[in-house]
């Protein structure tokens, strides 16, 4: 059954999780260029469609900066026993977070490069 109390305490760890995350200089910096591409999405009358590529890119990359931040702790915690692995696991995920980013500036520049240059 629905229940107004659990649901605004799993808002309120939500909300800290967010607040964690934000700490990191990296998930600042995202939030930043998202936040420039939101403005420029709407300042040049984007399609519909356009902005949702869009949106979907920015929720992309600040999803997986959030999951990239918990590897990395969870691989602190078991650096002392599997240090071999722990180094492998936070390069996969640094560089799944970099797949993902090269893959929105890409889909930014499609999207954005008749608007600047036509």
């Amino acid at each position: 059954m629905f229940s107004f109390r659990d649901f605004f305490r799993s808002l309120r760890y939500a909300l800290m999780g967010l607040r964690f995350v934000w700490r990191e200089n990296n998930f600042k910096i995202q939030v930043f260029c998202a936040l420039l591409v939101v403005f420029l999405m709407f300042f040049l009358g984007l399609s519909r469609l356009e902005k949702v590529a869009l949106l979907i890119c920015i929720i992309a990359v600040l999803v997986l900066e959030s999951l990239n931040t918990i590897f990395e702790h969870l691989s602190d915690i078991l650096k002392p026993r599997l240090h071999d692995y722990v180094k492998i696991i936070k390069d996969i995920m640094a560089a799944s977070v970099l797949i993902t980013s090269l893959g929105a500036v890409v889909i930014g520049l499609i999207i954005f490069w008749p608007y600047f240059f036509n």
